[in-house]
């Protein structure tokens, strides 16, 4: 029973290693939640304001809203937090660090408010 013990924890150690995530990670997730924002934006765009009094249509059109929205403010934090990590970003303290993160949050907003 000893001689299966040290085994057992070296599979353990040896399984629960930390992992560097591929390098185009950030990028490949990018082009993801944008696609998935303008999907959903799209899908926005073609609903028709009279289908909307029957309840049963309001099902499309939430769906879009509430992936669209996630996936939008998801795209604006990484982009933020991409600025904040950057190499050039100097940061002296917590006001400023704030500051910057709002500054930047609302730039992006624009950015993707402005694309569509």
């Amino acid at each position: 029973m000893t001689e299966a013990l040290p085994n057992l924890e070296g599979l353990l150690r040896e399984a629960l290693a930390p992992v560097e995530p591929p390098a185009d990670l950030v990028e490949r997730l990018e082009s993801t939640l944008t696609s998935i924002t303008e999907l959903a934006a799209d899908e926005l765009e073609a609903w028709e304001l009279s289908a909307m009094r029957d309840p049963r249509n309001w099902v499309r059109p939430a769906g879009a809203l509430l992936v669209g929205g996630t996936a939008g403010t998801a795209l604006v934090l990484l982009r933020a937090r991409r600025r904040a990590q950057s190499p050039s970003a100097s940061l002296d303290g917590v006001r400023e660090a704030t500051e910057r993160a709002i500054h930047d949050v609302g730039r992006e907003m624009r950015k993707l408010l402005g694309e569509r």
